[in-house]
């Protein structure tokens, strides 16, 4: 991995200082005790940077009032001019520093639409299980880890997905693997492995039985625990079914040292943010944030710590959403490194668990339409307060059934008001939508919150799940919703997917699987509307346009170098694109070369 540049000053050694509290307006929020820190990741923004010279190359800017430059010149945290290489004046000084592109392109910061930091950060530091190939290598994976790490404490792991595995795992109900080999690596150990899309979850007996899950625990409102034949809990725990084995886990982390939580979630923080420089991530949106996570984040754009811009949305109930909305909404915070105004909602589930709920039962799952995992009256509550306080409502759902149930109460709320894309409230996902939905995004001016890497990672199962009339018609829809009118912003909702907008934008325009046939590729985009749902589509669902999202002068200096140019390169260079230099508020913080 390339070294962080940092002005040329030395990285200082990590330190952990005494626990500060950040003051609130509220009593009745428990804030985090920041661990203060200094870490190789961090971007240090206590001194302003200099002025960036970048020529010989190609600027794609996204801005239509100049689409293609050869020079861009920075000054601080701002792009001051953008044009050609014969109308370049380059600013004297010993703070001005000239990089000859050599031929590379320009293009504005990757904006992370939809994914999830600190718990992608977390899943950095635990058990990683994205790229297992089987159940038992799981299951190797855990034993290892009860040998690495002994003691008492709960082992949690993310990333498992049963429908890229090589082989089903034996046993198994309904394709999904049991927990008796679990238990017997892991003994009394607790185990809890979470899905890879974070909708479902495997839970050893030990965690079971902390959670008081047994044979007599009833299937909760939207939600689903797995049996074999005898009844017994197979450890699968579904959507809404999680919540105990979850809450028994929150108990457990709790009762550790406070200190030694805050060290690890900076830690988290910290090693998200690196993989974010390394792919040119330079903003990103949190799509479920709490209120202690705000503080925190509150606390690092305050010192200058914050390694990304962050666009957080709000998760919390609706009761502590009205205690609070009004004293921890933030625009623009720290130097434009965070902003809350945001709340986010979960509707249904995923796909690659038959949780999402739709309009027809599953091909493969005869009898299952997936699940409601929030009651409407409690949606239309957290409408309510988003209009109130002026907050943005996104909504995750992925089934058609959810998807048209959004819509109908986006439809209900709005209707009087000021127009949608006034308000942008957004779709998180909108995966599959019944082709009798798919105009009325446009025409509520409701944002399609969708990522690209989705449609080629699951394809190998979407029609066995939902049949090829099903999934042709409305199945990552974006040729039709953007020929409809409506916006379409990107991302890679990790740690769902690897954070790659490289390999979200091939995807985006070729639609091509892991085993190279396309999955419904009438409804690709173009390359530059992929390029524009990375960056100016993905800045506007923020309202952010006007700060980022092109490469304009007066805008940040949040800039991607690629080795080529990607709205004119071939179809395999494209794929190989490569991130050559990350440059984040007039700072470069990652060079390939380097």
């Amino acid at each position: 991995m390339g070294k962080r540049m940092m002005s040329n000053r030395k990285i200082s050694k990590r330190m952990i200082s005494k626990a500060t509290m950040w003051r609130t307006c509220s009593a009745r929020v428990v804030l985090f005790v920041l661990v203060l820190f200094v870490c190789t990741s961090a971007v240090s923004r206590a001194a302003a940077p200099g002025i960036i010279v970048l020529r010989g190359g190609v600027v794609v800017t996204m801005d239509s009032n100049q689409p293609v430059a050869e020079a861009i010149v920075l000054r601080g945290d701002r792009i001051e001019w953008v044009g050609r290489e014969r109308d370049l004046k380059v600013p004297k000084g010993p703070d001005v520093r000239i990089i000859d592109l050599d031929g590379r392109c320009v293009i504005p910061g990757f904006i992370e639409g939809h994914g999830h930091f600190i718990t992608w950060g977390r899943q950095l530091l635990t058990l990683d299980l994205s790229r297992t190939k089987s159940w038992n290598e799981i299951v190797e994976m855990v034993a290892a880890e009860v040998k690495r790490r002994p003691g008492k404490g709960w082992i949690i792991g993310r990333g498992w997905h049963q429908e890229k595995w090589d082989r089903p795992p034996e046993p198994n109900v309904e394709g999904y693997p049991t927990n008796r080999s679990l238990d017997d690596v892991s003994g009394d150990r607790p185990v809890l492995l979470l899905h890879g899309t974070g909708h479902m979850a495997i839970a050893n007996t030990a965690a079971l039985r902390l959670a008081g899950v047994d044979a007599r625990t009833p299937d909760p409102p939207g939600g689903r625990i797995l049996r074999d034949d005898q009844g017994r809990p197979t450890g699968v725990l579904r959507e809404n079914a999680m919540g105990k084995v979850r809450a028994s886990y929150d108990r457990w982390e709790r009762g550790r040292p406070e200190a030694e939580r805050k060290a690890e979630t900076i830690r988290a923080i910290e090693r998200a943010g690196e993989e974010c420089h390394r792919y040119g991530v330079t903003s990103f949106q949190d799509a479920g944030v709490t209120l202690e996570e705000v503080a925190l984040f509150r606390e690092l754009a305050s010192k200058g710590r914050l390694p990304v811009r962050i666009a957080a949305m709000l998760i919390e109930s609706n009761e502590r959403l009205e205690r609070h909305l009004a004293e921890v909404r933030v625009v623009g915070f720290g130097g434009n490194f965070l902003t809350v105004r945001a709340i986010k909602r979960m509707f249904d589930g995923a796909l690659g668990t038959h949780g999402a709920w739709m309009l027809s039962p599953y091909e493969d799952l005869p009898g299952r339409t997936g699940h409601n995992t929030l009651s409407v009256g409690s949606l239309r509550e957290t409408a309510r307060l988003a209009l109130a306080h002026d907050y943005q409502l996104c909504v995750h759902a992925i089934g058609d059934r959810a998807n048209r149930v959004v819509l109908d109460v986006f439809e209900e709320l709005l209707s009087g008001r000021p127009g949608g894309r006034v308000r942008r409230w957004r779709i998180e996902h909108a995966q599959h939508l019944d082709p009798a939905d798919i105009p009325r995004f446009a025409k509520l001016g409701v944002v399609a919150s969708m990522q690209g890497v989705h449609a080629t990672s699951d394809g190998p199962f979407v029609v066995r799940r939902l049949g090829y009339r099903r999934a042709r018609q409305g199945a990552y829809a974006w040729r039709s919703l953007l020929d409809s009118g409506a916006v379409v912003m990107n991302g890679t909702d990790v740690p769902v997917e690897r954070i790659d907008p490289i390999a979200c934008l091939f995807s985006s325009v070729t639609r091509k699987m892991p085993n190279g046939k396309a999955f419904f590729p009438e409804q690709a985009m173009t390359r530059e509307e992929a390029l524009a749902s990375y960056t100016r589509s993905a800045a506007w669902g923020a309202f952010e346009e006007a700060i980022k999202g092109t490469v304009t002068a007066g805008k940040l200096a949040d800039l991607v170098v690629l080795d080529k140019n990607p709205l004119a390169c071939s179809e395999d260079e494209l794929k190989a694109l490569r991130v050559e230099m990350t440059i984040l508020g007039g700072r470069i913080v990652w060079d390939a070369g380097r």
